[in-house]
């Protein structure tokens, strides 16, 4: 099974760039979406190709917005913004509930569930806030209050949904742009990004507290062990994308019996010459012969 993820920083731009002819010509399996930024009513024609679609666009004008693309009809979805599911998440994960940052699926012919997770880039705190070094106004670190937060209620909520998973006898596979660089062979400039969004201290004991052995895995991590890289984000500016001067922020976190089904990963960097996204795709090829299939 081909699962890929890609942040495609708003779908019609991506469409112009030729997405709509990666997606029919890579043929995944799974692809989950993030930072779509379109509303139903203005989805281009075949936005999703062929594929069945869980999407939430989220309530937040050009912002946002996830999908899980399936070949085949799924399971069950499951959104945070129903309304009886938004009421039991976590308390710092509500205000985040119609914001279109979230996505899960039961597939419907192997037992597995996925979920496409974009979460807030944030900021920094607001010791490390200096004018003249940002181009942005300072906060006084809301943006990254903001996401600390964030990431506090959804190491919650991501056991809580690992463990439902477990209990229905399903795999658990969490997919995404996480917007933070877990370790130095994630980030091509790290000794100049220890104190930039994304790279703090606080954001990666986070991810260490997430992955673990017995919980989730990071499959890219575990095929390429000693690589740097391979890296999914350049900034537009300057030569970061010629140099490859990028930085691994896009995930696949899965469970210890489906990482062990991992066969390959590949990030298609650009398609047929041309850059889809600030993001390129993250593919990682499953092995799933030796799950059962779901009755």
């Amino acid at each position: 099974m081909r699962i890929a993820t890609v942040n495609v920083n708003g779908i019609r731009a991506a469409h112009r760039r030729g997405f709509d002819d990666w997606l029919a010509t890579r043929e995944c399996d799974v692809v989950t979406l993030q930072e779509v930024r379109c509303p139903v009513a203005a989805l281009p024609e075949q936005a999703f190709g062929d594929y069945q679609v869980a999407y939430d666009a989220g309530e937040v004008a050009g912002r946002n917005g996830v999908a899980v693309l399936t070949r085949t009809p799924a399971a069950a979805v499951r959104t945070w913004s129903v309304p009886d599911l938004a009421r039991s998440l976590p308390r710092p994960l509500r205000r985040h509930a119609t914001e279109g940052r979230y996505v899960e699926v039961d597939l419907a012919d192997v037992p597995l569930t996925v979920a496409s997770l974009y979460l807030p880039k944030g900021g920094l705190p607001a010791h490390l806030q200096d004018p003249r070094r940002m181009r942005e106004a300072p906060d006084g670190g809301a943006r990254y209050e903001r996401k600390m937060a964030f990431m506090a209620g959804f190491a919650r909520y991501l056991t809580l949904a690992r463990r439902a998973a477990a209990a229905a006898g399903r795999e658990f596979l969490l997919t995404g742009d996480l917007n933070i660089a877990h370790t130095r062979q994630d980030v091509a400039n790290w000794r100049r990004s220890g104190q930039v969004e994304g790279f703090l201290p606080e954001e990666r004991a986070w991810l260490d507290a997430l992955i673990t052995p017995r919980t989730l895995v990071d499959v890219v991590r575990r095929l390429r062990p000693d690589a740097d890289g391979p890296y999914s984000w350049w900034s537009w500016l300057g030569q970061a994308y010629d140099r490859d001067a990028g930085w691994r922020i896009d995930y696949h976190l899965a469970t210890p019996g489906l990482a062990r089904a991992a066969r390959s990963v590949v990030v298609d960097r650009h398609h047929r010459g041309v850059r889809l996204s600030d993001h390129a795709p993250v593919v990682v090829d499953y092995d799933l012969e030796e799950l059962p299939a779901v009755r």
